[in-house]
């Protein structure tokens, strides 16, 4: 059968944006001052966006990001489709529509077969096909463990950047995708997810944001970003503190992939999600009556996630039904945002 991609995978397989608090340390701490103001950086690490985005002029603006990380799943063909979609899905949160990718690649080439190494980046070219990009280049190097990522760029107009820090009180939010992504890599790993479950998995993570695009058309989205390594509950504290707003959730709304509900409640759960709750538990408040499945579900980590929309009440169904329309079938109303301090409430 050969080496397996997850065996060679010490360190999980879902990243996460470096905190903004962290970078500005990390900053701070050098020895010369090397932040500067530049009047055309629309979004940067003040907010902890989804990606950077930089006024080119008055109709055009570039969305950089980058997102690699290690296998998830033991197919080489998958694992690259995977990781493509995860790097593009931060320029679809940003409002963005991609243009081209680089590729990102380090791979242990003593152990590893050449031609699972080619499969690998054909999965992440057969992705940015779907999403009618390139892959333009890149950069290469021998590496202890396998990693593949893209740097993804696109274009969107500098009115219509979506960012996180922008909801209002009385906002909707909407998620996109059926949490719970952590979770089956967690039963993958252990032989214990059945075809179903892959398949399952398969389509969550290898389903482009592409309705990020439309959505920045939309006044009455306010906000926006894609659910990813720090679970729901993190990212969503990302919209309240930027926005200076109290989210008020309701679990039996949250959209669950079919098999994770399951899975978690066998007891299935990924180390991710106890250190995300660890950082950030302190600024959440959950029901009583809520039990240990559910809460992993909430800081559940996720790879590809799903937007999570802050928009207007009235466009609120509109927004759900053509989500359907584009396939996103578990897409739903999970809660609302209301004036308070920056804390989430699940019941």
């Amino acid at each position: 059968m050969g080496i397996r991609l997850t065996e060679l995978s010490h360190g999980g397989g879902c990243g996460c944006k470096i905190a903004p608090a962290v970078l500005r340390d990390m900053l701070a701490a050098m020895p010369h001052p090397i932040v500067q103001v530049f009047p055309d950086l629309l979004v940067g690490i003040e907010s902890g966006d989804d990606a950077a985005v930089y006024r080119l002029n008055d109709e055009q603006a570039i969305v950089a990001t980058t997102d690699f990380f290690m296998p998830i799943v033991d197919d080489a063909f998958d694992f690259g489709r995977i990781a493509a979609a995860n790097a593009l899905s931060d320029v679809y949160a940003m409002g963005g529509k991609p243009i081209l990718a680089l590729a990102i690649v380090g791979m242990p080439t003593n152990s590893l077969p050449l031609d699972t190494i080619q499969q690998i980046m054909a999965g992440g070219v057969a992705v940015c096909a779907q999403a009618g990009i390139p892959v333009a280049g890149g950069h290469s190097i021998d590496a202890p463990e396998p990693v593949y990522g893209l740097v993804a760029l696109g274009l969107v107009h500098p009115d219509k950047v979506k960012r996180n820090n922008r909801a209002r009180d009385g906002d909707v939010l909407i998620l996109a995708k059926g949490l719970g992504v952590g979770i089956l890599s967690a039963a993958l790993k252990k032989n214990k997810l059945d075809a179903d479950g892959y398949a399952e998995m398969l389509h969550s993570t290898t389903q482009l944001n592409t309705p990020g695009i439309w959505l920045a058309q939309m006044d009455p989205v306010h906000a926006m970003t894609d659910v990813t390594g720090f679970g729901l509950l993190g990212h969503l504290l990302g919209i309240c503190r930027g926005s200076r707003l109290t989210a008020e959730i309701m679990f039996d709304h949250l959209p669950l992939l079919h098999s994770a509900r399951q899975l978690a409640q066998q007891g299935f759960v990924t180390g991710a999600s106890k250190r995300n709750w660890q950082s950030y538990g302190h600024e959440v408040d959950l029901a009583p009556n809520l039990t240990e499945w559910q809460h992993n579900l909430l800081t559940d980590p996720q790879t590809s996630g799903g937007l999570l929309i802050a928009c207007s009440g009235d466009a609120a169904q509109g927004i759900v039904q053509r989500l359907h329309g584009d396939g996103f079938a578990h897409a739903a109303t999970i809660g609302r945002l209301r004036a308070g301090a920056a804390r989430v409430v699940v019941r």
